[in-house]
């Protein structure tokens, strides 16, 4: 079994399920675990990603008005790869490279290969994707453990959660323009025994004002910059740190890029992390994620 897979989420997925080793390419995303930056990459962004927010949100647009794609795909390598399994994704064309795309370049590249591609727009269908590509790489039982044990650990948080009030939550997903978080998010503060202030679960992230955000009323604010390490979020949010001390009275930087943007098995960390955090516990190195609270007065 020769695996690649176009997605970070994806890539997670996969080695969770035990087939790191089948992996033989990625996107140029994809970072975890980290011995995956040892595959070749067969992606790349049409613009440079180390811009600061208001940057890369015009470059962007500026792309999708031009219709041109915004990633690329190295189609030599990917044939070279002679892949069986091709992840990819349909959820988002601003995330990662666009299904058409993909499909389109193995036509030419490895018409043999069998496509998954996974649109996930809930928590619970995260939870899906992950037997969908263990089917699709012949190891359904580890499929059904693994969703098992995520599910499980999702029943934990549930059962952990008080019966008093639930704090309200805002999620804010990108800092300049500012960004509410939708899809599966808003299904994750739930789960972490919040409620979501913003867009309905399974709906697209909208763009906002400041003031809007204010206006929402949130006990906390969680800072996840989609794509942003935490050290990148720090850099960006510090200078508007008053700004967002104005929204809640209590507001969490986490590393976005690594959990809560990913729909993959490490969105179930983010829901312990958030959950432990509003129950007032500390969000701590030693639970293997990178990240801190923000600093607050």
């Amino acid at each position: 079994m020769r695996i690649v897979s176009l997605l970070p989420a994806a890539t997670e997925l996969v080695a969770a399920l035990g087939l790191r080793e089948a992996l033989v390419g990625r996107s140029h995303e994809c970072d975890h675990p980290e011995d995956v930056l040892a595959l070749p990459a067969l992606t790349k962004a049409r613009f440079d990603t180390t811009l600061p927010s208001a940057a890369l949100d015009a470059r962007v647009r500026t792309i999708v008005a031009q219709r041109l794609p915004i990633y690329m795909l190295d189609e030599a390598r990917l044939a070279g790869l002679v892949p069986d399994v091709v992840v990819t994704q349909e959820a988002c064309e601003v995330c990662a490279i666009s299904y058409d795309q993909v499909v389109s370049s193995l036509k030419r590249t490895a018409p043999a290969a069998r496509i998954v591609s996974l649109r996930p727009a809930r928590l619970a269908d995260a939870l899906g994707d992950v037997r969908a590509v263990a089917s699709a790489c012949e190891v359904e039982p580890r499929g059904e453990a693994l969703a098992a044990a995520l599910r499980a650990r999702l029943d934990r948080v549930a059962a952990g959660i008080g019966s008093g009030g639930r704090p309200r939550v805002a999620v804010v997903e990108w800092l300049d323009p500012p960004m509410l978080a939708g899809h599966w998010v808003p299904d994750a503060i739930r789960a972490a025994g919040g409620v979501p202030l913003g867009p309905q679960a399974g709906s697209p992230s909208p763009a906002t004002t400041w003031d809007e955000v204010r206006a929402l009323g949130a006990d906390a604010v969680v800072v996840a910059p989609c794509g942003f390490d935490l050290p990148r979020t720090r850099a960006e949010a510090e200078p508007l740190l008053g700004l967002l001390r104005s929204l809640a009275a209590r507001v969490l930087l986490l590393d976005g890029n690594a959990y809560l943007n990913r729909p993959g098995p490490r969105l179930v960390d983010a829901v312990e992390i958030v959950a432990a955090w509003l129950r007032g516990g500390p969000v701590r190195a030693e639970q293997g994620l990178a990240f801190e609270p923000a600093v607050v007065a």
